[in-house]
């Protein structure tokens, strides 16, 4: 099993910056991908970005330009850094690590981190 840990979340203006981390533990060995999600009060939980272990990375659209995700593939850890934050970006941040076991794509999840952008 993996175990993720999610950390840096909390209340900011808008504008502002947050980063939060993401250390990963356990049967990290396999981990081809690292993401975060999140979810909405009554919405469905959705992508934000991902980084695969060669550094390739993809965004949803809302947070292009704005957000930048990274891995250090040394220390099994995934960040996400959110610059000009807006009301919208408010949810529950969840980290995602993906695992190929046996040919089979398995997910992981962290426990999730809130995030809050208010005046």
């Amino acid at each position: 099993q993996v175990q993720l840990v999610e950390s840096g979340g909390g209340l900011v203006q808008p504008g502002g910056s947050l980063r939060l981390s993401c250390a990963a533990s356990g049967s990290v060995f396999g981990i081809n991908a690292m993401g975060w999600y999140r979810q909405a009060p009554g919405e469905q939980r959705e992508l934000v970005a991902v980084v695969t272990t060669g550094g390739w990375t993809t965004y949803a659209d809302p947070v292009k330009g704005r957000f930048t995700i990274s891995k250090d593939n040394a220390k099994n850890m995934a960040y996400l850094q959110m610059n000009s934050l807006k009301p919208e970006d408010t949810a529950v941040y969840y980290c995602n690590a993906k695992r190929l076991i046996l040919g089979k794509q398995v997910d992981h999840w962290g426990q999730g981190t809130q995030v809050t952008v208010s005046s």
